[in-house]
């Protein structure tokens, strides 16, 4: 790729990585320590991310269990998931904080397969933008004559090529999240 295109090679590879981190903090009714990655904790009246106070793990299937390094530190975890958007309880024996996954209903996976398009939408069009910026650039250049019209088309189609790559990754991780969201 042309190295005066790289800037929106980058903002591609950004789009992509947003939305591979959107699909994470989406629960499928299975487990996911990522669910956590966006909790932060106020600890020492710093905030703090929740996978820094303790360690995380999956035991089971749907269970997550949070062993904080600091057991003075338990309420304020709580606290944290409890005014979280991931909608589980936390339930505390003294040692450790386990969040137990509801199995999902029919219905709220079906909710969640439209909420995974959407969001697979919303990236495209972010990418779409992306090539129109890049695109703008390219006949900028043919308007100070910086190139020909040879390489203003090689340019315009190599674009083009990577912009479709990327439409294909978004599709196929739309296809992987609906796929794992719908699985019982």
């Amino acid at each position: 790729m042309d190295k005066r295109l790289e800037q929106f090679a980058i903002k591609l590879n950004k789009s992509l990585d947003n939305l591979k981190s959107e699909f994470h903090a989406i629960r499928a009714g299975r487990a996911n320590p990522k669910i956590l990655d966006k909790i932060n904790v106020e600890y020492y009246g710093t905030m703090t991310p929740l996978n820094q106070m303790g360690s995380i793990n999956v035991p089971e299937a749907r269970v997550i269990v949070i062993q904080p390094f600091d057991k003075t530190a338990m309420k304020d975890i709580e606290k944290a998931i409890n005014m979280s958007d991931i909608g589980i309880n936390p339930i505390t024996d003294g040692n450790v904080i386990r969040l137990v996954f509801p199995e999902l209903t029919e219905e709220r996976r079906k909710e969640i397969s439209k909420d995974v398009k959407k969001r697979g939408e919303e990236c495209k069009v972010a990418i779409r933008n992306i090539r129109k910026d890049a695109f703008d650039k390219i006949k900028n250049l043919e308007k100070e004559s910086a190139i020909s019209k040879d390489e203003i088309k090689s340019m315009s189609d190599d674009f083009q090529k990577e912009v479709d790559k990327f439409i294909d990754k978004i599709d196929k991780e739309v296809e992987d999240k609906i796929n794992e969201v719908m699985k019982v």
